[in-house]
């Protein structure tokens, strides 16, 4: 079923917008009207979701933890599609599966350079140029994991948290200046980065008794707060948390 036209002649920037979540956000957001300009690392990958997209999509490879890329992105995103009206801080990485007193410290930092480090830098970078316009929204994608600690992953737990943080702080500074920023906050997904706990089949119970609706939530689920949240129907929603867990966080 095709999203109503809501967000027609809207520009959309999707961090990590070729396969999960991303994907997903970058469809609805282009169902809903917006052209989208989608990132990721890997160069094959992603143009295989830009061609999936469709021509309303634009793709750059790109890594968000570095400066140099995100003022690049900047300047491309406004050069194929112009200024730049939403931001999706979607991009995020979980590799690893450890007892907290066995991180590595090179774990922990690559985990809070993409996760907390690339938002903040993203965030900051195109809502600079918002605040010159007076007008924008920037969703960022977090977790369950930043109001519920999740075994044997305190790097991503504590980026996540960062992460609601630095949107309330946001909040204070620019809602006044016209940037609304706020957060969507999934539960367990099917996505690939899922997946090692999804085939596992104690993890999957683990997961589902911990969720009220007992199942896995779905990409476009996901997608269908980030397309409200960019649209002016969300006009007086700013430094707010959307949860979309299937009830994770009633528990």
């Amino acid at each position: 079923m095709s999203s109503p036209a809501i967000l027609n002649g809207k520009n959309a920037v999707v961090t990590g917008g070729s396969s999960g979540i991303g994907l997903a956000i970058a469809h609805s957001l282009i169902e809903a009207g917006a052209k989208v300009m989608i990132t990721g690392r890997n160069e094959e990958r992603l143009n295989e979701a830009v061609a999936e997209l469709g021509d309303s999509a634009f793709g750059l490879a790109m890594d968000v933890s570095k400066e140099a890329d995100v003022e690049a992105l900047l300047q491309t995103a406004q050069a194929q599609l112009g200024p730049i009206e939403v931001l999706v801080n979607n991009a995020g990485i979980s590799p690893w599966f450890t007892r907290s007193e066995k991180v590595k410290h090179s774990e922990w930092q690559a985990i809070i350079d993409v996760n907390l480090t690339g938002v903040f830098l993203c965030t900051r970078i195109f809502g600079s140029e918002m605040l010159e316009r007076g007008k924008g929204s920037i969703i960022n994608i977090t977790s369950v994991g930043a109001h519920a600690g999740l075994s044997r992953q305190v790097a991503y737990c504590a980026a996540k948290a960062g992460v609601e943080g630095m949107t309330r702080s946001l909040t204070k500074d620019w809602a006044a200046r016209g940037v609304r920023i706020n957060n969507v906050a999934p539960g367990y997904v099917r996505t690939k980065m899922t997946a090692g706990f999804v085939d596992n089949e104690s993890m999957r119970a683990d997961l589902l008794q911990s969720t009220p609706m007992d199942r896995l939530g779905e990409g476009a689920e996901i997608a269908g707060a980030v397309v409200y949240l960019a649209s002016d129907a969300a006009s007086y929603v700013c430094g707010a948390t959307i949860a979309v867990d299937g009830g994770w966080v009633a528990t």
